[in-house]
């Protein structure tokens, strides 16, 4: 297997900016590290993460991006500078890997998506759900038709956050919804496609006097049915009880928590159980299943990796990234 070398561009404060360099180091047979960089005001911002990189040569920007031996860049920098950063390794002409969701701008995200598409580079970005084993297998099976007619997909993902991260999020339009509301919405495009209306519902708690959306909501208009994403970052308790919802004609499945971490590793995690209901003779049936233990990081970078050696085909097109975005941005009543 051949090894893929690559340099991180950024970090970020409160995303998996050092989750994924932190991850990097430990598969040495997949990757290369080359270094990294720092840019805007990250030496302060993120000072209290920068030991991660402790080893390893820190670069220039124009370094990762003149550097023909460097395939691939990790774009990990803070949302609102993702796309700025996203086009210049796209105008280089690198695979990249990029923080979800993007930065704050429609028009330059569509710019962005242009240029990867003229170059035919992997642009691969970090949904991670896209990779737990539970979430995927209930995605192919409803994709499959194994649940009947899809009409409904609730998904609920909050958590407790302080002051300064609740402040953090009026940087962008949709607060909450923008930063992690992102993931679930992924998870319906894949399960529905594109919704034939959004009905944005952000709003803010006020607590602490602090005016970001911290809390959002957003229903998704389907000619069957709708779905709807649920997100907060006030809520005790709420990384405990992330959940997904998938109601189709013949059966309903229920994935709670999305995730429950090990207690001596936070990278490694698992959904504790899926419930399948499904009727039979007039009756309700119920299958419970329980997931084995994963690392949270694993199979997304190994099939980033097996994408830029050209072993396997990107399944979400830029095409899909875009109208992924496009949709986020709706469910922020960003128009």
């Amino acid at each position: 297997m051949r090894r893929i070398r690559v340099a991180q561009l950024g970090m970020n404060r409160y995303s998996h900016g050092i989750d994924i360099f932190d991850a990097l180091k430990t598969m040495p047979e997949v990757f290369e590290i080359a270094g990294y960089t720092l840019v805007e005001d990250e030496e302060q911002t993120c000072a209290d993460k920068l030991h991660t990189f402790e080893g390893y040569p820190r670069l220039t920007l124009e370094q990762i991006l003149t550097d023909e031996s460097i395939e691939a860049v990790f774009v990990e920098t803070d949302e609102i500078h993702l796309t700025k950063y996203a086009q210049m390794v796209a105008d280089a002409g690198k695979h990249m890997h990029m923080e979800k969701p993007g930065g704050a701008s429609l028009e330059d995200f569509r710019t962005l998506i242009q240029t990867v598409k003229e170059n035919g580079r992997v642009f691969h970005v970090g949904y991670m759900f896209r990779y737990y084993p539970f979430i995927r297998e209930v995605i192919d099976r409803a994709k499959a038709g194994e649940l009947g007619e899809i009409y409904s997909v609730q998904a609920d993902m909050s958590r407790f956050d302080k002051a300064p991260t609740r402040e953090w999020l009026s940087t962008f339009r949709g607060g909450m919804m923008f930063y992690l509301g992102c993931h679930l919405i992924d998870i319906i495009l894949q399960i529905q496609g594109k919704p034939t209306r959004v009905l944005p519902l952000n709003t803010s708690t006020g607590f602490d006097g602090i005016g970001s959306e911290d809390i959002g909501f957003a229903v998704l208009e389907y000619p069957n049915g709708l779905s709807h994403v649920r997100i907060a970052a006030t809520e005790v308790g709420g990384s405990h009880r992330r959940q997904l919802v998938v109601c189709g004609r013949n059966m309903t499945v229920d994935i709670k928590p999305l995730e429950r971490r090990a207690p001596d590793n936070p990278y490694m995690l698992q959904s504790d159980k899926a419930e399948y209901y499904f009727g039979e003779d007039g009756h309700t049936k119920v299958k419970t299943e329980t997931c084995e233990m994963f690392l949270r990081y694993e199979a997304m970078l190994r099939s980033f990796a097996a994408m830029v050696r050209g072993e396997k085909t990107n399944p979400y097109t830029p095409d899909y990234e875009l109208m992924l975005y496009e949709t986020i941005m709706t469910c922020c009543n960003v128009q």
